[in-house]
Protein backbone atom coordinates (compact mmCIF):
# COMPACT_ATOMS: atom_id res chain seq x y z
CA UNK A 1 0.00 0.00 0.00
CA UNK A 2 1.42 3.40 -0.89
CA UNK A 3 0.71 6.91 0.81
CA UNK A 4 0.88 9.76 -0.95
CA UNK A 5 3.36 12.54 0.38
CA UNK A 6 2.10 14.75 2.30
CA UNK A 7 2.19 18.76 1.02
CA UNK A 8 5.43 20.51 1.55
CA UNK A 9 4.00 23.78 4.05
CA UNK A 10 5.50 27.01 3.04
CA UNK A 11 5.08 30.39 4.59
CA UNK A 12 4.51 33.42 2.59
CA UNK A 13 4.85 36.87 4.48
CA UNK A 14 3.67 39.91 2.81
CA UNK A 15 5.74 42.60 4.01
CA UNK A 16 5.31 46.55 3.75
CA UNK A 17 8.33 47.13 1.22
CA UNK A 18 7.48 47.78 -2.80
CA UNK A 19 7.49 44.71 -5.12
CA UNK A 20 4.07 43.42 -3.40
CA UNK A 21 4.34 41.42 -6.87
CA UNK A 22 6.91 39.08 -5.48
CA UNK A 23 4.46 37.68 -2.87
CA UNK A 24 1.39 37.26 -5.17
CA UNK A 25 3.33 36.09 -7.62
CA UNK A 26 4.52 33.19 -5.67
CA UNK A 27 1.86 32.17 -3.67
CA UNK A 28 -0.20 31.92 -7.33
CA UNK A 29 3.31 29.65 -8.55
CA UNK A 30 3.48 27.76 -5.58
CA UNK A 31 -0.61 26.85 -5.56
CA UNK A 32 0.32 25.77 -9.52
CA UNK A 33 2.80 23.35 -8.70
CA UNK A 34 0.50 21.20 -6.61
CA UNK A 35 1.18 19.27 -3.01
CA UNK A 36 2.22 22.70 -1.72
CA UNK A 37 0.39 24.01 1.36
CA UNK A 38 0.94 27.64 1.72
CA UNK A 39 0.08 30.21 4.50
CA UNK A 40 0.34 33.55 4.14
CA UNK A 41 0.10 36.94 6.44
CA UNK A 42 0.06 40.37 5.49
CA UNK A 43 1.14 43.26 7.41
CA UNK A 44 -0.42 46.43 7.37
CA UNK A 45 1.94 48.48 5.55
CA UNK A 46 2.24 45.55 3.18
CA UNK A 47 -2.21 45.58 2.96
CA UNK A 48 -1.36 49.59 1.77
CA UNK A 49 1.42 48.37 -0.94
CA UNK A 50 -0.76 45.46 -2.67
CA UNK A 51 -3.61 48.17 -2.86
CA UNK A 52 -1.21 51.03 -4.30
CA UNK A 53 1.00 48.57 -6.54
CA UNK A 54 -1.75 45.70 -7.47
CA UNK A 55 -5.67 46.93 -6.50
CA UNK A 56 -5.53 44.09 -4.70
CA UNK A 57 -7.80 43.67 -1.31
CA UNK A 58 -6.63 41.53 1.32
CA UNK A 59 -9.06 38.89 0.24
CA UNK A 60 -7.87 38.52 -2.82
CA UNK A 61 -4.52 37.72 -1.93
CA UNK A 62 -5.63 35.23 1.16
CA UNK A 63 -7.97 33.77 -1.36
CA UNK A 64 -4.59 32.67 -3.12
CA UNK A 65 -3.06 30.64 -0.39
CA UNK A 66 -4.29 27.88 1.74
CA UNK A 67 -4.43 29.57 5.19
CA UNK A 68 -4.83 32.76 5.99
CA UNK A 69 -3.73 34.83 9.50
CA UNK A 70 -3.48 38.19 10.97
CA UNK A 71 -0.22 39.73 11.54
CA UNK A 72 -1.33 40.82 14.91
CA UNK A 73 -2.57 36.62 15.98
CA UNK A 74 0.95 35.99 17.95
CA UNK A 75 -0.84 32.57 18.98
CA UNK A 76 -1.39 31.08 14.98
CA UNK A 77 0.10 27.79 14.42
CA UNK A 78 3.12 29.04 12.25
CA UNK A 79 4.20 30.90 15.87
CA UNK A 80 5.17 27.54 16.84
CA UNK A 81 8.47 25.20 16.35
CA UNK A 82 5.64 22.28 16.90
CA UNK A 83 4.27 23.54 13.14
CA UNK A 84 6.01 21.14 10.37
CA UNK A 85 7.01 23.69 7.86
CA UNK A 86 9.47 23.49 5.24
CA UNK A 87 10.02 27.27 4.69
CA UNK A 88 9.29 30.87 5.01
CA UNK A 89 9.52 33.78 2.36
CA UNK A 90 9.28 37.11 3.40
CA UNK A 91 8.26 38.40 -0.21
CA UNK A 92 8.69 41.45 -0.19
CA UNK A 93 10.79 42.46 3.25
CA UNK A 94 10.99 45.59 4.48
CA UNK A 95 13.64 46.88 6.47
CA UNK A 96 11.64 47.17 9.26
CA UNK A 97 10.97 43.52 9.24
CA UNK A 98 15.00 43.13 8.41
CA UNK A 99 15.31 44.48 11.76
CA UNK A 100 13.11 42.65 13.59
CA UNK A 101 14.52 39.50 12.41
CA UNK A 102 17.97 40.41 12.95
CA UNK A 103 17.22 41.15 16.49
CA UNK A 104 14.49 38.41 17.41
CA UNK A 105 11.83 41.38 17.83
CA UNK A 106 8.91 38.62 17.87
CA UNK A 107 6.51 41.75 17.79
CA UNK A 108 3.69 40.12 15.76
CA UNK A 109 2.81 36.78 13.61
CA UNK A 110 5.47 37.76 10.75
CA UNK A 111 8.87 38.37 12.94
CA UNK A 112 7.86 35.36 15.16
CA UNK A 113 7.24 33.37 12.66
CA UNK A 114 10.87 33.97 10.88
CA UNK A 115 12.56 33.43 14.19
CA UNK A 116 10.93 29.95 14.39
CA UNK A 117 12.42 29.50 11.19
CA UNK A 118 16.02 30.09 12.71
CA UNK A 119 15.72 28.77 15.82
CA UNK A 120 14.64 25.61 14.24
CA UNK A 121 17.27 25.85 11.54
CA UNK A 122 14.45 26.03 8.89
CA UNK A 123 14.92 27.80 5.57
CA UNK A 124 14.10 31.34 5.91
CA UNK A 125 14.38 33.64 2.63
CA UNK A 126 14.24 37.16 2.90
CA UNK A 127 13.43 39.28 0.20
CA UNK A 128 14.77 42.17 0.86
CA UNK A 129 14.08 45.67 -0.78
CA UNK A 130 16.23 48.81 -0.37
CA UNK A 131 18.22 51.27 -1.95
CA UNK A 132 20.75 52.33 -1.17
CA UNK A 133 21.43 50.60 1.78
CA UNK A 134 22.96 51.87 4.97
CA UNK A 135 25.03 50.43 7.40
CA UNK A 136 22.07 49.19 9.67
CA UNK A 137 20.40 47.61 6.86
CA UNK A 138 24.08 45.77 5.97
CA UNK A 139 24.43 44.74 9.38
CA UNK A 140 21.22 43.50 9.53
CA UNK A 141 21.79 41.41 6.93
CA UNK A 142 24.79 39.73 7.79
CA UNK A 143 23.54 38.86 11.30
CA UNK A 144 20.47 37.30 9.79
CA UNK A 145 22.41 35.23 7.12
CA UNK A 146 24.81 34.22 10.17
CA UNK A 147 21.66 32.86 11.68
CA UNK A 148 20.71 30.82 8.82
CA UNK A 149 18.48 33.31 6.93
CA UNK A 150 19.11 33.70 3.31
CA UNK A 151 18.96 37.23 1.77
CA UNK A 152 17.72 37.37 -1.52
CA UNK A 153 17.19 41.06 -2.90
CA UNK A 154 14.74 40.42 -6.29
CA UNK A 155 17.38 41.87 -8.47
CA UNK A 156 16.42 41.54 -12.01
CA UNK A 157 18.53 39.53 -14.54
CA UNK A 158 18.74 40.11 -17.82
CA UNK A 159 20.92 37.15 -19.51
CA UNK A 160 17.57 35.59 -20.10
CA UNK A 161 16.24 38.56 -22.55
CA UNK A 162 13.32 39.43 -20.64
CA UNK A 163 10.56 40.92 -22.48
CA UNK A 164 7.73 42.05 -20.26
CA UNK A 165 8.14 43.17 -16.35
CA UNK A 166 5.95 39.69 -15.87
CA UNK A 167 9.11 37.91 -17.61
CA UNK A 168 11.64 39.41 -14.96
CA UNK A 169 9.08 38.49 -11.52
CA UNK A 170 8.31 35.17 -12.85
CA UNK A 171 12.34 34.80 -13.23
CA UNK A 172 13.09 36.38 -9.65
CA UNK A 173 10.45 33.81 -8.10
CA UNK A 174 11.58 31.26 -9.98
CA UNK A 175 14.89 31.32 -8.65
CA UNK A 176 12.98 31.44 -5.14
CA UNK A 177 11.08 28.34 -5.06
CA UNK A 178 14.13 26.59 -6.27
CA UNK A 179 16.23 28.07 -2.85
CA UNK A 180 12.95 26.18 -1.29
CA UNK A 181 13.85 23.31 -2.81
CA UNK A 182 10.85 22.12 -4.82
CA UNK A 183 10.90 21.03 -8.47
CA UNK A 184 9.91 23.34 -11.06
CA UNK A 185 10.12 21.06 -14.59
CA UNK A 186 8.86 24.24 -16.50
CA UNK A 187 11.73 26.50 -14.96
CA UNK A 188 13.99 28.24 -17.64
CA UNK A 189 17.65 27.05 -17.04
CA UNK A 190 20.81 28.44 -17.99
CA UNK A 191 22.56 25.74 -20.48
CA UNK A 192 25.75 28.00 -21.09
CA UNK A 193 27.17 30.21 -24.21
CA UNK A 194 27.37 28.17 -27.15
CA UNK A 195 30.43 26.74 -27.81
CA UNK A 196 32.83 28.76 -29.74
CA UNK A 197 33.15 27.91 -33.99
Amino acid sequence: MTHAAPPKRIIVAISGASGAVYGVRLLQVLRDLGQVQTHVTISDAGLLNLQQELDMSRAQVEALADVAYPVREVGAAIASGSFQCDGMVVAPCSMRMLAAVAHGLSDNLMARAADVMLKERRRLILMVRETPLNLAHLRNMTSVTEMGGLIFPPVPSFYHRPQTLADMVDHTVSRVVDLLGLPQPQAPRWHGLPAAD
